[in-house]
């Protein structure tokens, strides 16, 4: 299994921190092996923590071009209609303009989908549906725990959206008050094509990864409570005859 690049600085640390806790060991005249082991013991279950939460598992999306896929690994925290009043508080702290809200308002409502993930939970993030991929930017907010559904209209987060051939997608990737960091790695300057199921970034540490979309574009396959696995869990599935 293939382990991201990112977890380097985290192993490095880990490692230097057995060191010196093996160094202040041996001052209180324990024995090399002793100290070594007080150490580098949990030095390598950190590490091997680290390994696990940094993998990148590939991942068999469908082919289906109407399937909505999973963005995030984890847990269906919330399934909400926002009305026209709510996405517009939910579209300025996301950075989109008036023609962009106005397309997701469409239909009159716009369907939100939370999943929460776990820290033991995969935390590469992938395209839910195919088409450009645009970065909205990076917005500073509050560290309200991610598991609380207030922390999806408070919290900072990167904002990126989906322009697909027939919806669209809002994709949030929201930290808490441990995950202070999320990547996204495409482009940030210009739109980037993208297949549904592509990597997209990640989520360091537990977090929450929003998913919007026009309600009457989709029809929901998922409810609270659910597994999903990003690139893979088919969510839900586009409506015939909203090509655009």
């Amino acid at each position: 299994m293939y382990i991201r690049h990112e977890v380097l600085p985290y192993w490095g640390i880990v490692l230097v921190a057995g060191l010196l806790v093996s160094a202040l060991v041996r001052r209180k005249r324990r024995t090399w092996r002793f100290s070594l082991a007080c150490g580098l013991l949990p030095a390598a279950v950190l590490a091997f923590y680290f390994g696990w939460f940094f993998r990148d598992p590939d991942r068999a999306p469908p082919g289906d071009p109407s399937a909505v896929l999973a963005a995030a690994d984890g847990r269906v925290a919330q399934v909400v209609q926002l009305d026209e009043e709510r996405f517009r508080t939910a579209a300025a702290f996301s950075g989109l303009n008036e023609e962009q809200v106005a397309r997701f308002l469409s239909g009159g409502k716009v369907l939100r989908v939370s999943i929460f993930l776990s820290l033991f939970d995969v935390h590469v993030n992938r395209a839910p549906i195919a088409g450009d991929s645009i970065f909205l930017g990076y917005f500073p907010g509050r560290h309200i725990f991610t598991f609380k559904d207030k922390s999806s209209d408070y919290n900072q987060h990167n904002s990126i959206l989906f322009m697909g051939g027939e919806t669209w997608c809002l994709v949030n990737q929201i930290v808490g008050p441990i995950a202070r960091r999320v990547v996204y790695w495409p482009d940030h300057n210009r739109p980037v094509p993208l297949m549904a199921g592509d990597r997209i970034g990640m989520m360091k540490f537990g977090s929450r990864l929003d998913m919007y979309f026009p309600a009457d574009e989709v029809t929901l396959l998922s409810s609270v409570g659910d597994r999903v696995r990003a690139g893979e869990t088919v969510m839900a599935r586009i409506n015939k005859g909203t090509l655009h």
